[in-house]
């Protein structure tokens, strides 16, 4: 089947769930109609108010960013528990591999991406339902061994002859945020690998291949004692906005909003700057 077809498909089915619905609303009217009118108004708003809230089912799929795994998986969790018959499954992976395969026709529901940029290959196609809402900012930080046997202090320290650095590729969100401190800095770094996300250059330090990698901030705080961390100023200029939007073809539009809804409520945002994620900027 072509990816038209398919997107065809969902949206026929999504009319023929939305039919549904609109006959069952019908009839919960004709029932309340019938209904003894002498309860007491307090009952009856009572039951109006609680019908009014569908109860929400079926899976949510959400693709988002590598360095969303650890909080998306916790809040994914308490969503899960918050509305029993519903099931959260996510991809993370590099946010411009996400965004090429949801305008191939990649089935999900929600995108959470890494950068704006990435966010806009999506949204160039029209395949967005809501305008993407920031909903977290993410800033770089060195990963070094265990004990920073290097003595990398800076950023120009990852210059040194001899170390093995690694770079996220510079179409990732954190491998264009790296360039963009190195340029701040007037400094050249020629990486030994370019990873496709950040994840994969972070694991490149845990498994002792390399000496070093500039990532996140949240990856080196999720990283425990397998790595450690090293500030550096260049990274001020080049802190990365996170969006997120509901998917035009999703095939579960009410619960993936209301997951949208937990990332940026006050529990969701607890969940994020626990990992180590800022706030945005109003």
């Amino acid at each position: 089947m072509t990816t038209r077809s398919a997107r065809r498909t969902r949206r026929t089915t999504r009319t023929l769930r939305v039919a549904g619905v609109g006959a069952a609303a019908l009839l919960a009217l004709s029932a309340c109609s019938s209904s003894d009118t002498s309860d007491s108004p307090d009952k009856a708003n009572g039951s109006s108010a609680a019908s009014s809230s569908p109860k929400l089912s079926g899976t949510v799929t959400v693709f988002a960013a590598a360095s969303l795994k650890e909080s998306f998986t916790a809040l994914g969790e308490q969503f899960e528990k918050a509305h029993p018959g519903t099931e959260v499954t996510f991809s993370f992976g590099g946010s411009d591999s996400l965004a090429a395969s949801i305008t191939g026709g990649a089935p999900a529901d929600v995108f959470a991406a890494a950068s704006p940029k990435t966010m806009a290959i999506v949204t160039d196609k029209g395949d967005t339902a809501t305008a993407p809402a920031t909903f977290v900012r993410n800033q770089l930080e060195i990963a070094t061994l265990p004990g920073n046997p290097d003595k990398i202090s800076s950023l120009k320290d990852l210059t040194k002859s001899g170390l093995k650095v690694v770079l996220c590729d510079k179409t990732v969100p954190c491998g264009a945020a790296a360039q963009k401190a190195l340029e701040a800095s007037n400094l050249k770094l020629t990486p030994v690998s370019y990873e496709q996300d950040v994840k994969s250059a972070l694991t490149k330090v845990e498994l002792k291949e390399a000496d070093a990698a500039v990532v996140y901030k949240t990856d080196v705080k999720a990283a425990g004692d397998k790595v450690e961390g090293v500030e550096f100023p260049e990274s001020s200029e080049a802190v990365n906005d996170y969006p997120i939007a509901l998917l035009k073809d999703a095939d579960n539009a009410a619960a993936g909003k209301a997951f949208i809804d937990l990332v940026r409520s006050a529990e969701g945002q607890k969940v994020l700057t626990a990992a180590g994620f800022l706030q945005p900027t109003s």
